[in-house]
C-alpha cells in the first residue's frame, strides 16, 4: 500500500511537470519553426494524393510523397497553401504542431464520367513540356498547350492550360494576347492568382486604369499572405505609372507590413526597393537613400542575383545624384557578384546585370569625376567583353566614350582608331538591328499561326461539349426531346456567335500585332543614306551641317519610335513627321526639288486620328523613284 501511495505521488509530479512543459513549449513555438506533417487524401475514398505542392508564406516548399504525406518547417499562424490541378486551392493556418490531415474533393470527378484516364495523364505531360519550353521556346510552349487542349479536358484543366498560355505570352512580352489567354482562363474557373495575373497583364500592356481597377475588384479578403503583397505591390505599380506617387508609396507600405509580419522575405526586400525609387522620383534623395538602405542589406540575405541586382539599381541612383564614389564601389561589388553568378548560369546581353555594362558605367562615373586615367582601363575593358559576347550596343557606346577620352587626353592617333572602329560597329549594328526585325516578324507570324490554332481548338471543344450535352439530355427522357432539340438550337447559335465574336477578335489583335511590327521598320535604305550624309560631312569637315543634319536626323528617329507606340496619333504628329522627313530629304536633294506642306484649313489636324507612318511612304516613293532624277527643278 505504501508503494502504491509512492507511485502515485510521482504520477502526479511527472503530469505536473509536463503540463508546464507544455504550456512553455507552447509560447515558444509561437516564434520557433517547429516540423509540421500531414497528409492529402482524397474525401470519399481516402485515396492518397501524390505530388501535391505545399507552399509557407514564409517561401518554403515542398509535395506530397506517393502515400500523400508531408514534411514541411513552419510556425504557428503561418498559412499553408495546398495546392493541385485536380482540386480548388487549400489555404491552413498553423495553429499547433500537430499532424494535420487535409481532405479534398476532386474537381475533376463530376466531370470524369465518359472521359479516359489516359486523357488525364496525357493532359500533364502536355502542359508539364509546356512549362519547360516556356522561356526557352515559345513556338514548342504554345504547341505543347494546344496538344493538351486538344484532349478531352474538364474546365479545371482548360483554366489551367490557358493560365500557362497566358504566363508564356508573359515572358515573351506578347500581352495583349496574354490578356486574351487570362479571361478565358478565368471564364473556366475563377482563381485569385489568374486575376492577380491578368491584373499585371493590363498594367505590362499600358493600359494602367483598366489595371487598377481589375486590382481594385479582387479584393482583399479572398487572398492568401503571399498573394496581399503582390496585390497591394500592383496597385503601388499601377499608381506609379499614373503618376499618383503618394498612393503608390501608401500602397508599397500596406504590401510591406503584411510581408513583414508573414516573414515573406522576398517581398520585403523588393517593396522597400519600390518605395526607395519612388521617393527618388519624387526628388526626396533622403527617405530614398533610407530605403536603399534597407533593400540592399535585405537582398545580401537572400541570394548573390537578388543582392548584384539590388546593388546595380543603388548604383544607378547614386548616379542620378552624382555620387560618382558610392556608385563605383557598388557596381565594382556587383562585378564581384557577377563573376559567381556566372559560374553557374549564363546571363544574357539583355540583362542590366551584365559586367560589360557595369564595367562602362564605372568607366562613364570616372569619366564624369574628370578621373580620365582610371576611366580608360574600365571603358577598354567593356569593349573587349561586349565585343566577345557580341554586345555591339554597349561595345558601341564604349568605343565612343574612348574616342571622347583620347580626344580630350590629346591622343589622337588612339582617337582616330577608336572613330574608324566606332563607324565599324556602327554598320555591324545596323546590320544586326535589321536581322532582328525580320527575326521578330517572323515570330510574330508564328506565335500568330499557333495561337489561331489554339483558337480553332477552342472552339471545336465548345462544341463538342454542347453536342455532348444535348446527347445527355435526349437519354434521360424521351418527353424532353423537343425542349432538348430547342435548348441545343439555342446553345448552337450562342456559341456559333461567341466564336464569330472572338475570332474577330482575335483577327483584330493579329492585325494590331502586325502593324506594330511593321511600325517599328523604318526604310533601311533612308537611314543608311541618313549615316552616309553624317559621315560624308564629317570627312569633309562641314562640322556644322553634320550636327545640324543629325540633329534633324535624331528628331525624326525620336517621333517615329514615339509614334510606334501608339495604334493611332493625331494628323498634326503625323504631318511633323513629314515635315522633319522632307527637311533631311530636300537637304540631300535642294538642287532637285522645294517643298511646302499645306493644310487645308476646314481639316483640324488636332482631333483628325490616323495609324503612325501612313502617309511617309508617298512621300518617300515620291523622292526616290521621280524627283531624284530630275536633272533641275521645275519653274
Amino acid at each position: 500500500m505504501k508503494i502504491s501511495k509512492t507511485y502515485y505521488i510521482l504520477l502526479l509530479f511527472c503530469l505536473i511537470g509536463f503540463t508546464a512543459f507544455g504550456q512553455n513549449r507552447n509560447s515558444a513555438d509561437e516564434n520557433t519553426l517547429f516540423t509540421i506533417r500531414g497528409s492529402v487524401s482524397e474525401k470519399e475514398t481516402n485515396k492518397p494524393y501524390k505530388n501535391v505542392e505545399i507552399l509557407v508564406n514564409g517561401g518554403r516548399y515542398v509535395t506530397t510523397s506517393f502515400d500523400g504525406s508531408f514534411d514541411i518547417k513552419a510556425k504557428i499562424g503561418d498559412e499553408l497553401i495546398i495546392k493541385h490541378p485536380d482540386f480548388e486551392t487549400i489555404y491552413y493556418v498553423i495553429k499547433s504542431d500537430e499532424r494535420i490531415n487535409i481532405k479534398v474533393e476532386d474537381a475533376t470527378q463530376s466531370d470524369s464520367r465518359g472521359r479516359d484516364k489516359g486523357d488525364f495523364k496525357r493532359f500533364n505531360q502536355m502542359i508539364d513540356s509546356a512549362d519547360v519550353y516556356l522561356k526557352k521556346d515559345a513556338e514548342k510552349s504554345i504547341k505543347f498547350i494546344g496538344d493538351a487542349l486538344n484532349v478531352n479536358v474538364s474546365n479545371v484543366q482548360s483554366a489551367e492550360a490557358y493560365g500557362l498560355l497566358g504566363d508564356v505570352y508573359i515572358h515573351w512580352k506578347q500581352f495583349d494576347l496574354a490578356i486574351s489567354a487570362y479571361k478565358i482562363s478565368l471564364q473556366n474557373v475563377e482563381t485569385a492568382s489568374v486575376k492577380l495575373k491578368l491584373s499585371k497583364a493590363y498594367l505590362n500592356n499600358g493600359d494602367y486604369e483598366t489595371s487598377l481597377s481589375s486590382y481594385n475588384q479582387l479584393g482583399e479578403k479572398s487572398l492568401s499572405n503571399y498573394e496581399k503583397t503582390m496585390w497591394y505591390e500592383g496597385i503601388g505599380d499601377a499608381y506609379v505609372k499614373l503618376k499618383d506617387f503618394n498612393k503608390a508609396v501608401k500602397a508599397y507600405e500596406d504590401g510591406l507590413k503584411v510581408a513583414q509580419k508573414h516573414l515573406i522575405a522576398p517581398k520585403v526586400t523588393d517593396l522597400n526597393s519600390k518605395i526607395a525609387q519612388v521617393y527618388s522620383e519624387q526628388g526626396q534623395t533622403t527617405k530614398a537613400k533610407d530605403y536603399f538602405t534597407n533593400s540592399l542589406n535585405l537582398a545580401k540575405q537572400e541570394n548573390k542575383k537578388r543582392a548584384v541586382e539590388e546593388q546595380v539599381k543603388v548604383a544607378e541612383f547614386n548616379s542620378d545624384n552624382a555620387e560618382y564614389e558610392s556608385e563605383i564601389v557598388l557596381r565594382k561589388l556587383a562585378i564581384e557578384g557577377i563573376k559567381d553568378i556566372e559560374n553557374d548560369s549564363i546571363i544574357s546581353n539583355e540583362s542590366p546585370i551584365t559586367s560589360q555594362k557595369q564595367n562602362y558605367k564605372i568607366g562613364n562615373a570616372y569619366l564624369l569625376s574628370n578621373d580620365l586615367t582610371n576611366a580608360i582601363p574600365y571603358l577598354e575593358k567593356s569593349r573587349e567583353e561586349a565585343g566577345e559576347r557580341g554586345d555591339l550596343d554597349v561595345k558601341l557606346d564604349a568605343t565612343r566614350k574612348l574616342s571622347e577620352v583620347n580626344a580630350r587626353l590629346g591622343n589622337t592617333e588612339k582617337t582616330i582608331a577608336y572613330n574608324d572602329e566606332y563607324k565599324d560597329v556602327v554598320d555591324e549594328l545596323y546590320a544586326k538591328k535589321i536581322q532582328e526585325i525580320s527575326q521578330a516578324a517572323r515570330f510574330s507570324r508564328n506565335i500568330a499561326e499557333q495561337q489561331n490554332r489554339i483558337t480553332s481548338l477552342e472552339s471545336d471543344r465548345a462544341l463538342s461539349k454542347s453536342t455532348y450535352e444535348l446527347t445527355q439530355e435526349r437519354n434521360k427522357s424521351q418527353q424532353f426531346i423537343i425542349y432538348s432539340l430547342i435548348g441545343g438550337l439555342v446553345l448552337l447559335l450562342i456559341t456559333g456567335y461567341l466564336m464569330f465574336k472572338y475570332i474577330k477578335q482575335q483577327r483584330l489583335a493579329n492585325n494590331l500585332l502586325a502593324l506594330k511590327s511593321l511600325r517599328s521598320q523604318m526604310n533601311p535604305h533612308f537611314i543608311f543614306n541618313a549615316l552616309n550624309s553624317v559621315n560624308t560631312f564629317i570627312a569633309t569637315n562641314d562640322e556644322r551641317t553634320a550636327n545640324k543634319y543629325l540633329s534633324d536626323f535624331s528628331q525624326l528617329m525620336r517621333a517615329v519610335l514615339e509614334n510606334s507606340e501608339e495604334d493611332f496619333i493625331p494628323l498634326k504628329k503625323e504631318i511633323e513627321l513629314l515635315n522633319l522627313y522632307t527637311k533631311l530629304e530636300h537637304f540631300r536633294f535642294q538642287d532637285k526639288f522645294d517643298y511646302a506642306i499645306d493644310v487645308d484649313e476646314a481639316v483640324d489636324v488636332e482631333e483628325f486620328q490616323i495609324p503612325p507612318m501612313l502617309l511617309q511612304p508617298y512621300i518617300e516613293n515620291a523622292v526616290w523613284h521621280g524627283l531624284r532624277y530630275k536633272k533641275k527643278k521645275d519653274i
